[in-house]
């Protein structure tokens, strides 16, 4: 692992990455209502994403639009079960980086970026580490990508902790891989009301569909019929939010775009724009995160929920001032 001083850009990397960057936002810009000025919220991203550096992941921000970014860490590299031997080290093996890596960029550019604090669930010294970085200012805990049950003692010690610090929790559902149990959840919103928690992934948006049953298809596509467990959570109850992150989050919005209509009507003040994608353009054929955002403001019923999805949503849930 690098160390802390080695992750931190200068100034004049910044704003030359800003300025490559400007051409391509205002190229993405479409109609008068539709500035670079609107602010965007992205709760989902990563540092070192595919060997992605912090020169390319701030002109990736900047060619999205997004003015400002929540950094999510991976835990630490440990070879156990719930990292599949270490497979599944940086984020399911993608290399994203650890904790220090998102404080570092977070310091150095405070209005632009935010961070999250992570660490394997069932570490003996995850809740050591997590506390440590909340402590210094990590404002979610996230994103939980590991091989536990989503209802396992270490996963609730993390529940409780993320109520004690008033921070969200974001989990990473995928069936087969990381935090198990979808269908049980539910008692885990119950026993912790609490405790904001933030869906993701490729189980999560699958399940957005009442008739999905086959939790092997990760990718479904057709139309969808309302009232699937994801909506359900979503609708019963008021501590669970949605993460619109990923090709999976992308997937979920395109594969039925009339059931997408409702679905942001019925849920606009749960969905959360995040972008999770690790090109280093930030436009174009290439970058899910900015396709999400034009799938947002494409097919949101009006202005207001766009915003809302897009901005609002996330300030309001992470109490960021104007």
């Amino acid at each position: 692992m690098k160390n802390f001083n080695q992750h931190l850009i200068t100034r004049r990397c910044f704003l030359g990455a800003s300025l490559a960057a400007s051409a391509g936002l205002m190229s993405r810009v479409s109609g008068a209502e539709e500035t670079q000025l609107e602010p965007i919220i992205d709760i989902h991203q990563h540092t070192n994403y595919h060997k992605r550096n912090n020169a390319q992941l701030i002109a990736h921000q900047k060619a999205m639009g997004v003015t400002r970014t929540i950094l999510l860490p991976a835990g630490s590299s440990v070879d156990r079960k719930s990292t599949n031997g270490g497979k599944y080290n940086g984020l399911g093996g993608v290399g994203a980086g650890g904790n220090e890596t998102v404080l570092a960029v977070a310091r150095q550019f405070p209005k632009e970026f935010s961070f999250g604090v992570n660490e394997v669930t069932d570490l003996p010294e995850a809740s050591a580490e997590i506390n440590k970085y909340l402590d210094l200012g990590a404002i979610i805990i996230g994103e939980q990508k590991f091989t536990v049950e989503c209802d396992s003692p270490e996963s609730q010690k993390l529940y409780a902790l993320a109520t004690e610090h008033n921070v969200p929790i974001l989990l990473h559902f995928q069936h087969g891989s990381f935090n198990e149990g979808f269908e049980r959840f539910h008692k885990m919103l119950e026993k912790f009301p609490k405790t904001m928690f933030i869906g993701h992934a490729q189980t999560w948006w699958a399940n957005i569909d009442k008739n999905h049953t086959d939790q092997n298809v990760l990718y479904p596509k057709g139309k969808v019929t309302a009232g699937g467990l994801t909506d359900k959570y979503l609708t019963d109850y008021p501590n669970m939010f949605a993460d619109m992150s990923a090709g999976s989050g992308l997937n979920s919005l395109l594969r039925d775009e009339d059931h997408t209509r409702g679905f942001l009507d019925r849920h606009q003040n749960k969905i959360l724009y995040g972008s999770d994608c690790s090109d280093a353009i930030g436009m174009g054929a290439t970058c899910q995160g900015s396709q999400t955002i034009s799938a947002i403001r494409r097919l949101s019923p009006t202005k207001a929920i766009e915003r809302k999805i897009l901005y609002e949503n996330a300030k309001k849930l992470f109490r960021f001032a104007d």
